[in-house]
């Protein structure tokens, strides 16, 4: 197959915070990186303006026409049925951007850059939450295809800590977090932070996660010091995650699983040293923690190279690799 020398592929990763755009050459040159607002409408109602802009921002970057792109991944949080297509497609509706596109969860671009498509567990735990699997026959299973969630996500750490510090349960390892808790929301003691959950804490609901989400590292980082009330939160959720990888290892034939961490919040030092010591101990199966070999950005313009029909080799991976935001923190 011949290719023009200026074509480039776009590689999305659709986050519920961010929306991320990487352009890359058919040799895995990196030539554009572009951040933007969330992409799933369940975060943001801006979401459509967030990704177009985000792409055609990045074509500027890279010096190139959308006539020029040979293919399209994107990786949207949110897109979990046929039924999302109808919000899930025009977000990469831009003009003159006529190449064959494919829209997957971000789940799925997550796997391609973390464990390269080779089979394995992803965890996914940050703004959203998800487990997904690809088996040695290639299968793709989600705990969410067994009717499972783990409440791991930022905005569900900082509910139950909250509701944990309302029915009083904290003692003097939480005073902290507990202060932290109630200045967050630009209050002074625990009654006023109870009346306002009288109230609902805020009208809207995005913004109200939103919120809630931005306390995950105050309260990963305090059971990492000794809270007693944030190590009950964080455990409980860590637990949730290890059910949910022995859940879909059980589809995996062989006794070995890569399991690659992914997100701000099982990332942070607590839930790696906590997941890294309860999956030592797996049932199913033995679990090998894999750090992500590339960022889910970069795994969408590894999948969209080989829906081009690009060779994907060694030097391909290096290349893609020099770029900065091509490797996971």
């Amino acid at each position: 197959m011949t290719f023009a020398s200026n074509e480039v592929v776009i590689g999305i990763d659709g986050g519920g915070t961010h929306t991320r755009v990487m352009v890359a050459d058919l040799e895995g040159n990196v030539l554009a990186y572009e951040e933007n607002g969330a992409s799933s409408i369940n975060k943001d109602l801006q979401a459509r303006q967030n990704v177009r802009q985000a792409i055609a921002e990045a074509l500027r970057q890279a010096g190139r026409q959308a006539g020029r792109v040979k293919a399209l991944t994107a990786g949207i949080a949110g897109y979990d049925s046929e039924s999302d297509l109808e919000w899930v497609v025009p977000l990469t509706e831009v003009e003159g951007l006529d190449c064959p596109k494919w829209h997957v969860n971000d789940a799925v671009v997550a796997h391609s850059g973390a464990l390269l498509s080779e089979p394995g567990i992803i965890v996914i735990s940050g703004t959203g939450s998800i487990l997904f699997a690809v088996t040695e026959e290639g299968r793709p299973v989600r705990n969410y295809d067994l009717r499972h969630y783990a409440a791991s996500a930022a905005r569900f750490l900082a509910y139950d800590a909250t509701f944990e510090l309302l029915a009083g349960r904290v003692d003097e390892s939480d005073r902290t977090l507990a202060r932290q808790l109630v200045a967050h929301w630009g209050l002074d003691s625990a009654p006023e932070l109870a009346s306002l959950a009288l109230q609902g804490f805020a009208d809207d609901h995005r913004e109200r996660n939103r919120k809630f989400a931005e306390l995950a590292p105050a309260i990963t980082e305090a059971a990492l010091h000794g809270s007693r009330l944030a190590r009950t939160v964080c455990d409980r959720a860590a637990d949730q995650i290890v059910v949910g990888v022995e859940m879909l290892a059980a589809y995996f034939s062989g006794p070995d699983v890569a399991v690659s961490l992914i997100g701000s919040v099982v990332r942070s030092p607590y839930f790696r040293e906590k997941l890294a010591a309860e999956l030592s101990a797996g049932r199913n199966k033995r679990y090998r923690l894999a750090d992500p070999a590339f960022s889910p950005v970069a795994g969408a313009v590894l999948m969209a190279l080989k829906q081009a029909g690009a060779p994907i080799g060694a030097e391909t991976l290096r290349r893609l690799g020099q770029h900065p935001r091509s490797r996971s923190v």
